[in-house]
């Protein structure tokens, strides 16, 4: 088989994560560290286009690496329409969707642009690969209780589909022969439901739903916020930063790092116990619940993420919830492995690049009421 360059960009926050990838075989990747002074100069995320793509021009160089040379460019997705999982082309729709945050405003938005841009200059390939708003609910996993309110399905998904193909490939199987429960659990936290290599039911990682997370308030009471938001204490950005970010631990305890909350229940703190107990508690619930979506056939139930080298955790997962399916700890991310895995899968011709066309998968016919 032709050996393939890959390069694959994944922005976050603070830092973009570049990978050079031959077929599945990583050559170098490093993390670009960003001063914030810097990025905060940027009025929209989309501007930091430019100075992220210099500096990512920067590494490459240090390392020795001609950019015509990398047969495709692959970047992180985000902010375009939810549609279902493959890897995709970064189109004109595409593109502009991420630009102008269409969906979502985050870092990741500019992964597609510049693996785009990059594409352009050099006449090669540029794709996105599972972003952050693959939605494959099923309907009735849509129905929230309100007709204005829709379920949506903001999971992890590059990493999630990544870890379950890898235990399937562990197992001799095919991801889109099993049943498998996998839980990202880092700062946001998504458990999600795979059939056949769809994601059918999940919590809203984004929309703050099911368990809380060192970050996220998970469910609450919907009277209670609702009297939170008419106090008169709160602003609206005060209610979506108390769900978003400084919610779960970060409420608590003040703190979104569980090594830091086990480090103050080995000197004795009760109310630090308890309160990682309930995360830990709400997740078990959460994998019950999906393991009803999929009427008891579970392959596995994979834990994935930063907080998943918590043999703690994963240890209580196995005692609560082994008799639904055997617990497997695959700790960390695999972002930039599974971005290279989806265009390299392009590339060999063992799948087709979807092309990206705005057009969501919810039934309007349905659900055209929803308004959130």
């Amino acid at each position: 088989m032709k050996t393939y360059r890959i390069l694959a960009i994944n922005p976050g926050s603070t830092s973009t994560k570049v990978a050079l990838f031959e077929n599945d075989k990583v050559i170098f990747r490093v993390n670009i560290e960003h001063n914030m002074e810097e990025l905060n100069k940027f009025p929209e995320v989309s501007d930091q286009k430019p100075y992220r793509l210099e500096k990512i021009r920067e590494v490459l160089k240090e390392h020795g690496v001609d950019l015509a040379s990398i047969d495709a460019f692959v970047g992180r997705g985000g902010g375009q329409e939810a549609m279902e999982g493959g890897t995709y082309r970064v189109n004109d729709l595409a593109y502009e969707h991420a630009r102008i945050g269409y969906r979502l405003v985050h870092p990741c938005i500019l992964g597609s642009q510049l693996a785009r841009d990059l594409g352009d200059q050099y006449g090669k390939p540029s794709f996105f690969v599972n972003p952050p708003c693959v939605d494959e609910l099923e309907d009735v996993a849509r129905v929230s209780g309100m007709k204005e309110i829709l379920r949506r399905q903001y999971v992890h998904a590059l990493n999630q589909k990544e870890v379950a193909k890898r235990f399937a490939e562990s197992i001799g199987k095919r991801y889109e022969d099993i049943n498998l429960i996998v839980c990202h659990i880092g700062g946001g936290l998504s458990v999600t439901a795979h059939r056949r290599g769809r994601m059918v039911d999940s919590n809203d990682a984004l929309g703050s739903t099911g368990p809380f997370s060192p970050t996220r308030s998970g469910d609450v009471s919907a009277i209670g916020l609702m009297r939170m938001c008419f106090s008169g204490k709160y602003t609206e950005q005060d209610i979506y930063n108390k769900i978003t970010k400084n919610g779960g631990l970060v409420d608590y305890l003040g703190t979104n790092d569980v090594r830091e909350v086990k480090a103050r229940i080995a000197r004795g703190d009760k109310y630090a116990r308890l309160i990682l107990d309930a995360m830990y508690y709400q997740i078990k619930k959460e994998i019950g619940a999906m393991s009803v979506v999929l009427e008891g056939q579970v392959e596995a139930i994979i834990l994935t993420g930063g907080v998943s080298y918590d043999e703690d955790l994963v240890e209580s997962v196995r005692k609560s919830c082994s008799f639904i399916a055997p617990v497997v700890a695959m700790p960390g991310e695999f972002e930039m492995e599974a971005l290279a895995r989806g265009a390299l899968a392009v590339l060999t011709g063992e799948e087709e690049a979807k092309e990206y066309t705005g057009v969501s998968p919810i039934n309007p016919e349905l659900f055209g009421d929803a308004i959130w």
